[in-house]
């Protein structure tokens, strides 16, 4: 095991990504100790009883005392509150991340609060499932996933690297990225999917046609896998968009005009715009599951069900 990449670390927020963090770090013996913080009294006794951290305290305060690395776990639409919060606690010299699927609200949340004496270094971690709460996280969440790290200017090469040891330690690929491109990025990638996906499952719900038991009987591959997407947090989903606005609704744009193409190639008969816009989509696809993003496996890479 090898030495700690910090001496302490504290959470604030216990959900996925947190408690997925710390199952992490304890299998790699990547920090001494581990506080929690979480504003909820039930989530705070939850990680005590399945213990998750090594100490979780009543207050944020109280968490991020004397700690070198403060990981904000919380919907972005709440980290300018808390980190207003921990702001007059934080010790010289520690250093404050996140884990926000948005980085440029996020930074100019966070950082009028931050004295020049704590670096801070944003960061998203491009994992997750559809489950949330203290007690979906799981230390190989990060394996080969993409880490991103966007340090805001005057950020600290030697803070920066830390940060990137400890994700590297989790087990993640890091790659650094400025914010607004960033957002772009995770529009295409991630926010607008999600946007779709939430309308997909919602035109289903609407279609009184087709009923509610056929929509769950006959849901192969393409509708089962909106549902999941579509299961995700709401809170944390609802402030990706409101901070994201720009960018989701450049790439929304993009794909309205892409629909209407593809409504005018079925309208028409056109076979050959058709196949040949599926076979370019298919490449994309392929180029996922070399990058090791994913698997080849059927069942879109799940295991299937048991029993």
């Amino acid at each position: 095991m090898s030495a700690p990449v910090y001496n302490r670390v504290a959470l604030i927020g216990l959900g996925l990504i947190a408690s997925s963090m710390f199952w992490a770090i304890k299998r790699g013996g990547l920090a001494g100790e581990v506080t929690g913080f979480a504003r909820s009294e039930a989530t705070r006794e939850t990680a005590r009883r399945i213990g998750l951290c090594d100490r979780v305290y009543d207050s944020a305060a109280e968490a991020v005392a004397d700690a070198d690395l403060v990981v904000l776990c919380v919907p972005v639409g709440a980290m300018g509150a808390v980190a207003k919060e921990i702001a007059p606690h934080l010790k010289t010299g520690a250093t404050v991340t996140d884990v926000g699927s948005v980085k440029r609200d996020v930074i100019d949340a966070v950082g009028p609060y931050l004295s020049d004496g704590v670096h801070f270094v944003p960061a998203h971690p491009l994992a997750g499932t559809e489950h949330s709460g203290p007690e979906s996280g799981f230390a190989e969440l990060f394996d080969n996933r993409w880490c991103l790290l966007v340090p805001v200017e005057g950020s600290d090469a030697g803070a920066v690297a830390q940060l990137r040891a400890l994700w590297e330690g989790m087990g993640a690929n890091v790659d650094e990225m400025d914010a607004d491109h960033h957002d772009l990025v995770l529009a295409v990638t991630s926010h607008t999917p999600h946007l779709i996906a939430y309308t997909m499952v919602g035109v289903a719900d609407d279609l009184r046609r087709v009923t509610d038991s056929e929509v769950i009987k006959y849901s192969a591959a393409g509708f089962r896998d909106f549902t999941r997407i579509a299961a995700s947090d709401p809170t944390m989903w609802r402030d990706v968009f409101l901070t994201n606005k720009d960018a989701t609704l450049e790439i929304l744009g993009r794909f309205t005009e892409e629909l209407f193409a593809l409504q005018r190639a079925i309208r028409t008969g056109d076979g050959a715009h058709l196949h040949e816009y599926f076979t370019r989509t298919r490449e994309i696809r392929r180029g996922i599951i070399e990058a090791g993003q994913d698997t080849a496996a059927p069942n879109f890479g799940r295991e299937a069900p048991k029993g």
